[in-house]
């Protein structure tokens, strides 16, 4: 039986007389991948948070197991430090300095950044710098990671690219993530399991599951399926037939 590493027990979140979540309830397990999508404010972000133990719920509990650590829309790089010295980081906890210089070079090798190592984040392009902030996130001993919305800020080819980074790291060093994203390729493209939100306040309005291995082509039947799905549970189509594009799917919105 596969462990729950997050659970999620009748939440409900409000801030003063504005309700956010009501009364929501969901399981996260080890090594799975959920997207949590949703209409513009409807609480994706505040969810997150409360996963993290950032904030707390109004009413209802939330159980974490293991180490979660959070991955920001714009990359949390400390701008002093060059972006070796960033990854390094996350590997303060082991005691032998040769084995962190170890780690270090396979973590460049990883994200394909093996001659920056001592440029500064400035230096490096915006999916660059995303690269170095995954790169220290999956170094680290979390177990689970919270994304939120980690490629918004990029051009839409940087973000394909940046998909199928994400996809191939994962595979080198497996964890659990939990991405909140207003892009629905993005989520039909990386995540098992979807999770749509309903409007404020929010409850949980279904959950789709991808049953292809990743990486996705954005082409496969399954993924077009679960575009097409979300397109008609998000409201933004009258029905089957209605083409997916990047301005469709961007028109979810961010603002949470």
């Amino acid at each position: 039986m596969t462990s729950s590493l997050l659970k999620v027990d009748r939440v409900s979140r409000s801030f003063g007389s504005l309700e956010v979540l009501r009364d929501l309830s969901l399981e996260i397990s080890a090594g799975e991948f959920v997207a949590i999508v949703g209409p513009s404010g409807s609480g994706k972000t505040t969810l997150l948070n409360l996963l993290s133990g950032y904030d707390t719920p109004t009413s209802g509990t939330i159980t974490q197991s293991g180490v979660v650590r959070m991955v920001y829309q714009h990359d949390g790089l400390f701008p002093w430090k060059t972006a070796g010295e960033n990854i390094s980081m996350a590997l303060r906890y082991l005691p032998d300095k040769a084995e962190r210089g170890r780690q270090l070079a396979e973590m460049l090798t990883l994200i394909g950044l093996e001659g920056f190592a001592d440029t500064y984040p400035h230096q490096l392009s915006g999916g660059m710098r995303q690269r170095v902030e995954l790169a220290r996130a999956l170094a680290g001993k979390a177990d689970t990671l919270l994304m939120d919305e980690p490629f918004s800020a990029l051009d839409y080819l940087t973000r394909l690219r940046m998909r199928r980074e994400l996809a191939r790291l994962l595979r080198e060093r497996p964890r659990t993530v939990v991405l909140v994203t207003h892009d629905i390729e993005e989520a039909a493209q990386l995540a098992d399991r979807i999770i749509v939100l309903s409007e404020r306040p929010a409850q949980i309005r279904c959950e789709l599951t991808v049953n292809v291995p990743r990486p996705r082509q954005l082409t496969h039947p399954e993924v077009i399926e679960t575009m097409q799905r979300l397109l008609v549970e998000l409201g933004m189509t009258g029905g089957e037939g209605a083409p997916v594009t990047e301005e469709v799917s961007e028109g979810l919105g961010v603002g949470d």
